[in-house]
C-alpha cells in the first residue's frame, strides 16, 4: 500500500483547512502534490452503538477522536469501549487458544491510540476508566489509575457471588468516583466521602461518576438532588 498523509481534526474549520492540497517544490515548479486524508466532524459518522463500533474498530476509533469535543463524548466512548471488548472476545476465540494470540494485540493498539488522541482532560480519564472496566489488561499496567479501577472491580466480583453482588458493584463504583476526584486534586470532605461510600444506588453512583470528571468541587456531585 502506498503511503498517505492522515490528518484527524476535532473541528470542521481545521478539517477544511487541512484538506487543502500540499504542493511540494519551488515557485517555478511543483514536483509533487499531496492530498491529505482528513477525518473530522461531519466527515465521519457519530458512533454510539457498541455493535456498530465492533464491526469496524478503525472507523469507530477515529470517529471518537474526531468528536472529542462533542457533548456526547461519554456516550461515544461507552459504545467504543464495549465494541473493543466485544472485538477482543471474538479475536481471542478465533486466535491461538493456547497462546492467546489473535486480534487481541489490535485491541490494545486501538485502546492506546484513543488514549493518546484524546489528550489530557476528562475524556481521557473517562476512557481509562472504561478500559479498566471492560478489559483488565489495559496497556499501561501498574499505573495508579488502573490499579484503583481493577481493585474496585475485583472487590465487586468477590462480593458479587450471592446477595452481595449489587453491593460489590456499588462499592467499586463509589471507589471510582472518589479516585477520579483524588486524581484531579479535588478536596473530599469526610461528609462527602461518607455519602459516596454509603450509596448503594448504581444509577445515582453513575451520575456522580459522570459529574466527577468535570466538577470543580466535590459537593457539585450532588447538585439538584
Amino acid at each position: 500500500m502506498p503511503p498517505f498523509l492522515l490528518v484527524v481534526c476535532k473541528d470542521k474549520a481545521t478539517a477544511a483547512w487541512a484538506a487543502e492540497p500540499i504542493r511540494v517544490g519551488r515557485g517555478f515548479h511543483t514536483s509533487m502534490v499531496v492530498f491529505p486524508l482528513v477525518l473530522g466532524p461531519g466527515i465521519l459518522p457519530v458512533i454510539t452503538e457498541a455493535d456498530e463500533a465492533a464491526r469496524d474498530l478503525g472507523v469507530a476509533v477515529f470517529s471518537a477522536l474526531a468528536y472529542a469535543k462533542d457533548p456526547a463524548l461519554t456516550v461515544i466512548l461507552d459504545a467504543l469501549a464495549s465494541g473493543v471488548a466485544d472485538n477482543a472476545d471474538k479475536s481471542r476465540s478465533e486466535g491461538d487458544t493456547e497462546t492467546g494470540e489473535g486480534g487481541d494485540m489490535d485491541r490494545v493498539d486501538w485502546a492506546e491510540i484513543v488514549e493518546i488522541g484524546l489528550g489530557e482532560g476528562p475524556g481521557r480519564e473517562y476512557w481509562r476508566h472504561l478500559m479498566a472496566t471492560y478489559t483488565p489488561n489495559f496497556p499501561g499496567s501498574n499505573t495508579i489509575v488502573e490499579e484503583s479501577w481493577l481493585e474496585g472491580r475485583a472487590k465487586g466480583k468477590a462480593e458479587g457471588k450471592a446477595e452481595g453482588k449489587e453491593e460489590g458493584k456499588a462499592e467499586g463504583k463509589a471507589e471510582d468516583v472518589l479516585h477520579i476526584l483524588d486524581v484531579r486534586g479535588i478536596e473530599i470532605s469526610d461528609s462527602v466521602r461518607e455519602r459516596i461510600t454509603g450509596c448503594t444506588d448504581l444509577d445515582v453512583l453513575g451520575t456522580w461518576l459522570d459529574r466527577s470528571l468535570s466538577a470543580e468541587r466535590a459537593e457539585e456531585l450532588f447538585v439538584e438532588e
